[in-house]
């Protein structure tokens, strides 16, 4: 099947939201986890984890309207979802926050990989394709050394 240049264009844009709605579920449940922790383990999750997701999800959400605008494509909010249950304590919301942030992490490294960008996209999706990779590459690591230290 060939894709018109306007149907690749939205895919590359769902794909997108895709990777963006990962990230707000990481940013909800760290925001969740926050309120279970005590002050300096906060501190550290604000620092090390909620402020580059959120920081990635601003992105992602900017990268996403900028990229419909230039090409006139409709674009979409993106709701605020559920973190879930409370019951699951801290370590479980930011399990669930390393996981999204795979989840989108990996999206975002399929649509660079596949030729999408570079046949229907432009110069500056393609560098905030890069700069969204950069900023939740490193995110599990700083999680894996918050939860270890969560409980002493």
């Amino acid at each position: 099947m060939v894709q018109t240049t306007v149907e690749a264009r939205q895919q590359l844009l769902d794909t997108l939201a895709e990777a963006t709605d990962a990230i707000g579920v990481a940013v909800v449940a760290l925001g969740a986890a926050y309120e279970q922790l005590d002050d300096s383990h906060a501190d550290e999750l604000e620092q090390k984890l909620f402020r580059p997701a959120q920081l990635a999800f601003g992105r992602a959400k900017r990268t996403h309207t900028d990229f419909a605008g230039r090409h006139g494509l409709a674009t979409r909010r993106f709701e605020t979802p559920s973190a879930g249950l409370q019951s699951i304590g801290a370590k479980g919301f930011i399990d669930n926050a390393v996981a999204a942030v795979g989840r989108a992490d990996t999206t975002l490294a399929s649509l660079q990989d596949s030729l999408l960008p570079v046949e229907v996209g432009d110069p500056e999706l393609r560098a905030s394709l890069a700069e969204l990779r950069d900023l939740v590459g490193s995110f599990s690591g700083g999680a894996r050394e918050l939860v270890r230290t969560i409980g002493r």
